[in-house]
């Protein structure tokens, strides 16, 4: 029986002469010489081949290698390959001597021979089971079950299976199956015990090789490789050191900018408009204003018989106030910033410069009183006051420009007041210097103050100081500072605009308020500008409720991005030429005109309008040339990194931005054509399909409100034109500077054409991200809250055969308005000619900012705004009345249109905007928390303000009171409202395509993909929409209120209409 089954078989030696690695001494190659003389001595290996063979010993069934994997007595024909793992399924019963048929057992995609069931269990780190326990054959003998790393062999010895292939990371096991008694049985007792014999040579041998195999595979045995935003270990950290380096140098750069401002500022004594100083002088200003204008009643009831009494009432006691204050820290800024002046020299200094505002306050009262009385007397006006007037309004332009030694000269000029001299000037100067030391304090901040009361101390003091001269020792009165005042003038660095550059490693996951983003610079998740309860009310929130907004910001900061160089080229030849194409700005300043050579007065007008228009060109052209240099200079310092990242941070709506305020994807055509996902993914059919979509979309004009179909024909008809785009971007016929985003026209027909030139397109990589864009998103969110039909169908929530364009739809309402106008008689509607002149001006630009803004509350006085500058850019009417009465008609007609088609969205604002007023009167700002836990706060408050005017300056003090501001509570609430919830499904939106595997980026209501995701991603956005909206969003809202003000009444909620939001699921051109 047993030479029948071993005929079958092919026979394999166990241990192989020839493998230097399993007989590693000289011992373990007597063991191999003896054991092949006493298989050649049994019978149980009679039957074997006589030649050569690797591995030794009686097989039970057939042993075959199928990639790397050794199947034990199996029948050959009952294996086959699957082709999604590199392993063979072993499928059917195995043969055991022809008559014993052993259990298979199939567990995840395996199938193991001969196991009890209850012998598996499942391995965690792999996708099979592991057996465990003996191998049932035929219910008697049991063979030795051997585990090798992570691996199970049934019916293996242990110690038999130790053999090692060296090209693999794993040991294959090769030996002799476990076989039943009955067979065993039928070999002689001699036979037994010369296989016993050699089992027993095998196991010393394996024994031997087992040390070496150990030894050999903890050497080079491949661990899994770590990865960090899929890059190695190794590369990461080379990376993270160099963002460390590049976040420590770019604040050690704006720190030392700051300090030289700092020093060359307080050396031209500007140190009082710094923001510190000013922040000081807004605790110093009342008690110092109030302390001057008792000493100056004093003065007028007789009482003080100071020198500088008939001086000191001559200018009002804030203006005095302000001069002293500025004149005093301009001083002590200066030589070196060692906060210390002489008394005379700062009292001469004050005294002065109060002597010399009095005299233009004077001049400029006198002249005022004389104007006035003019206007009132009917009699001819006098040639001096004439005069006087024609100065009064030079030295208020000087005043304006700040021409201070120009305005002084003038005034002196025209002025008969006797000089106060120099004892006067010292002894006013001297009195205010005293004032101030008495007023004037400063305590430490608050987070320096310990346990027990504030530290409380004068800014000022008076000193006197020694200091020898060639004469001898001479006394010097000295008035210093408190070392706290300059001490804060320096920390005021941490306040600086921090130089937030991309990212060349990931950032770091979000946990805190503080806590994420960049690896040395200090972030913080939301922008609260100084607003004080926004900031509390994130910090106090429970950190897991804010987990769904960690997640989205870690995901879109998690956004590999790399510079497109194509693109990055041509710009730098456009903006080398001098630029000028592409909607870059011209490179050079408009020349201004020749004035001209005459006296007529109108066309002296003409030439000071039209240098004042071109100064005013120049100066917004060099703007934009700096902010395009700007961006430049972040791509060109990016193009050769693999890629990189922008962390992102909020706004107090909820809505997400780049902390890189430069060259970020939320900027203009330009970035957007720059950048592109730093990850290619190949196109696939859909891709190719969406890419077409794309160029379409990018094109514009009229292009993208085309169905689907209808943009893909469009760029399949301009193939030719992209080909020569592609292939001579500024040489050739330049069909791509037509598009309304140029660049991000030129950077897909780059993709295309090589796509397209490529004999498989659907494999070409692509890094372009596709849009989908809202269609005007912020009536999208009202539709579905009010649950809108009209609406809906209006904004593309209902499916169509081609996407809706609102704006049209509004623009096709103001014009039925306008013709039933038309048609009246002018004697009963005042409107009549005016619609009737309007007709051929209507049309869907001249309405849509007023749509758009529609959202944003925008009031009939900013319609009307809106529309008269569209009329204007038309030249449509040239006189300034009937442009103005033009533009009020429109505005109104187009707010009437916005009200019949939106009438839920128009309900929902209202009602918004009423409980914010209930709100507001109570002196509360409005607060609520976004369906993603996010709390939010309305800034709004009423500000404290001084703004004292004198010939050296405006100074503005303000500071942020109590009060509420009821009616921007009430505007803003609304708008502020609605970006929350965008801002949430953008946040929803990304998270879920991050667990899909899909690379996202959003901007506000743009949400992007690679071309081959598109359809994955609109079916997601789609999806987290209708779950926003099917939450009972503003009833939510209206309970958060009645929990946190029980006393208040709000109003009822508006009634809501029978859309089903399960329909957006199936509209094509919801987000196109």
């Amino acid at each position: 029986m047993w030479r029948n089954i071993s005929k079958q078989a092919s026979s394999r030696n166990l241990v192989s002469i020839s493998d230097p690695c399993n007989c590693s001494t000289s011992k373990n190659l007597k063991r191999v010489s003896k054991i092949n003389e006493k298989t050649q001595k049994t019978s149980l290996c009679s039957a074997l081949p006589r030649k050569k063979s690797p591995f030794l010993g009686p097989i039970l069934g057939r042993n075959l290698f199928i990639e790397d994997k050794y199947y034990v007595g199996i029948e050959k024909d009952s294996i086959f390959r699957d082709p999604f793992r590199r392993f063979a399924n072993v499928r059917g019963f195995a043969s055991v001597s022809g008559s014993i048929l052993s259990r298979n057992l199939f567990i995840e995609d395996k199938y193991y021979v001969g196991i009890k069931k209850d012998s598996i269990f499942r391995d965690p780190f792999r996708c099979y089971a592991n057996l465990r326990g003996f191998a049932s054959v035929s219910g008697s003998i049991l063979g030795r079950n051997s585990f090798i790393e992570d691996k199970y062999y049934v019916g293996i010895k242990k110690d038999s299976t130790l053999l090692v292939n060296f090209g693999y990371y794993y040991r294959n096991v090769r030996g002799f199956a476990g076989i039943a008694a009955e067979v065993i049985s039928s070999a002689s007792e001699e036979e037994v015990d010369e296989s016993s014999e050699i089992q027993e040579l095998l196991e010393e041998v394996n024994k031997e090789a087992l040390k070496a195999v150990k030894e050999s595979n903890f050497r080079g045995k491949k661990q899994p490789m770590k990865t960090i935003g899929g890059m190695g270990l190794g590369k990461y950290n080379i990376l993270r050191k160099r963002q460390i380096k590049m976040e420590t140098e770019a604040w050690e750069a704006a720190a030392k900018e700051y300090q030289e401002l700092l020093a060359d500022m307080c050396e031209q004594k500007l140190a009082p408009n710094l923001p510190y100083m000013k922040s000081l002088f807004l605790g110093w200003f009342e008690p110092l204003r109030d302390a001057i204008g008792a000493e100056q009643d004093l003065c007028k009831e007789g009482k003080n018989r100071n020198a500088y009494a008939p001086f000191f009432d001559q200018l009002p006691a804030d203006m005095m106030a302000v001069i002293t204050m500025h004149k005093l820290m301009g001083l002590l800024m200066t030589g070196g910033g060692h906060g210390s002046a002489r008394v005379v020299q700062a009292a001469c200094s004050i005294g002065e410069a109060i002597e010399h505002e009095a005299r233009i306050y004077h001049f400029l009262e006198k002249t005022k009183k004389k104007s006035g009385s003019n206007k009132k007397s009917e009699e001819e006006p006098d040639p001096a006051e004439i005069q006087e007037a024609k100065v009064r309004k030079k030295v208020t332009m000087l005043m304006k420009k700040q021409k201070v030694h120009q305005v002084r000269k003038i005034v002196e000029h025209h002025d008969d007041v006797k000089p106060w001299g120099q004892d006067a000037q010292v002894k006013v100067g001297c009195r205010l210097i005293q004032i101030l030391i008495e007023t004037a304090y400063i305590q430490p901040p608050l987070d320096q103050i310990g346990d027990g009361p504030p530290d409380i101390r004068p800014a000022f003091m008076h000193t006197l100081r020694t200091v020898e001269t060639p004469r001898g020792n001479r006394r010097y009165g000295i008035i210093e500072c408190d070392p706290l005042v300059r001490k804060g003038l320096e920390k005021t660095a941490r306040h600086m605009v921090i130089p937030y550059m991309p990212m060349l490693v990931p950032p770091q996951n979000w946990t805190g308020y503080d806590k994420g983003a960049y690896l040395f610079l200090r972030s913080y998740i939301m922008r609260t500008h100084g607003a004080k309860q926004q900031r509390e009310a994130v910090k106090m929130v429970q950190k897991n409720q804010l987990e769904p907004v960690f997640q989205a910001l870690n995901t879109l900061g998690g956004t590999k991005w790399r510079i497109n160089t194509k693109i990055l080229s041509v710009i730098g030849r456009i903006w080398a030429s001098g630029g000028g194409v592409a909607d870059l700005v011209e490179r050079e300043d408009l020349p201004l005109p020749e004035e001209p050579d005459t006296e007529d007065e109108s066309e002296i007008r003409k030439w000071k309008w039209k240098v004042k228009n071109i100064k005013k060109e120049n100066s917004e052209r060099h703007s934009q040339r700096c902010d395009i240099e700007l961006k430049l200079a972040v791509a060109r310092k990016m193009k050769d990194e693999d890629g990189f990242y922008y962390p992102h941070n909020l706004d107090f709506r909820g809505r997400a931005y780049p902390m890189h305020p430069h060259l970020n994807h939320l900027g203009s055509d330009l970035c957007r054509g720059i950048l592109e996902f730093a990850e290619g993914r190949l196109l696939g059919k859909s891709g190719l399909r969406w890419l077409k979509i794309h160029l379409a979309n990018i094109y514009a004009s009229g292009v993208d409100k085309l169905s689907y179909e209808g943009r893909i024909a469009f760029t399949e008809g301009h193939l030719d034109d992209i080909f020569d785009s592609a292939d001579r971007p500024l040489d050739g016929r330049r069909w791509w500077l037509k598009a309304e985003d140029p660049f991000q026209c030129l950077a897909t027909c780059f993709n295309l054409t090589e796509a397209l030139r490529s004999p498989s397109p659907e494999t070409t990589l692509s890094h372009i991200p596709i849009h989908q864009d809202g269609s005007c998103n912020g009536l999208q969110h009202y539709a579905a809250l009010g649950r809108d039909k009209l609406g809906a169908v209006a904004v593309n929530l209902v499916a169509g055969e081609k996407p809706a364009d609102v704006y049209s739809g509004i623009a096709a309402r103001v014009l039925d308005i306008m013709r039933r106008d038309a048609e009246k008689d002018p004697a009963d509607e005042p409107n009549a000619l005016t619609a009737k002149r309007l007709l051929s001006q209507v049309d869907r630009k001249l309405v849509k900012q007023t749509v758009m803004t529609s959202v944003y509350g925008v009031t009939y006085i900013g319609a009307r705004d809106q529309i008269k500058r569209r009329l204007k850019e038309r030249s449509a009417i040239d006189d300034e009345a009937e442009l103005f009465s033009a533009a009020c008609y429109t505005a109104k007609t187009t707010l009437t249109a916005l009200g019949e088609m939106f009438e839920a969205a128009r309900d929902i604002m209202n009602w918004l905007g009423e409980c914010a007023k209930v709100i507001s009167m109570e002196n509360q700002p409005v607060r609520w928390t976004t369906p993603l836990g996010l709390p939010v706060v309305q800034p709004y408050r009423k500000l404290g303000r001084h703004a004292i005017k004198t010939s050296l300056q405006v100074l503005t003090l303000q500071r942020e009171t109590d009060k509420v501001m009821v009616k921007r509570q009430r505007t803003a609430f609304p708008p502020n409202f609605v970006h929350s919830l965008d801002g949430s499904h953008m946040m929803m939106t990304a998270i879920a395509c991050k667990e899909a595997g899909l690379s996202f980026a959003g901007v506000h209501d743009s949400y992007w993909t690679h071309a081959c995701d598109v359809d994955q991603m609109n079916r997601i956005l789609r999806e987290k929409f209708v779950e926003l909206y099917e939450a009972p969003v503003l009833e939510n809202l209206l309970e958060s209120f009645q929990q946190s003000f029980p006393k208040l009444k709000f109003p009822p909620l508006p009634e809501r209409g029978d859309f089903d939001l399960k329909e957006v699921a199936e509209s094509p051109y919801f987000f196109n």
